[in-house]
């Protein structure tokens, strides 16, 4: 398994757990990566993308908001919607992760922590979110078929 799936399994936690407890402290966040204990290779990309979500939180839920118009938010399930707002968070922020390989790595993610339709629910939602907001994959591509 990569240092990157092992960091985003690790976001994923400690993302699920702020959400339960309905706490974004750097408090919970330092007692959860003592708990989890990840590598000192793992740990960097894992707090990069907590931190991301938690500061674009508003404006990840407000996408997935306008996406997922027939599911709520708040009934989403726990592990569902922080993947999905892991994989957002590397779709519109992260310059170094291709939308598809967020894609990608959520939908595996959904497979193991979530239930049987999370893969394919997770899948849609992302899709659809690529499609609406663009894809830097088609910026990066267009941009070295002009030199």
């Amino acid at each position: 398994m990569s240092i990157r799936r092992k960091s985003r399994e690790m976001a994923l936690q400690v993302l699920f757990c702020m959400d339960v407890l309905e706490d974004d402290s750097e408090t919970l966040v330092a007692e959860l990566c003592y708990l989890l204990e990840p590598s000192e290779k793992v740990r960097p990309f894992g707090l990069e993308l907590v931190k991301g979500v938690v500061e674009h939180k508003t404006e990840i839920d407000a996408r997935l908001a306008e996406i997922s118009s027939n599911w709520k938010l708040a009934r989403m399930d726990y592990v569902d919607r922080n993947i999905i707002r892991i994989a957002v968070y590397e779709i519109l922020f992260c310059d170094d992760v291709p939308p598809r390989v967020a894609i990608n790595e959520a939908i595996d993610i959904g497979k193991r922590y979530g239930t049987q339709k999370s893969g394919a629910f997770i899948n849609g939602i992302l899709d659809s979110i690529r499609q609406r907001y663009g894809s830097r994959e088609a910026e990066t591509e267009g941009m070295a078929g002009d030199e």
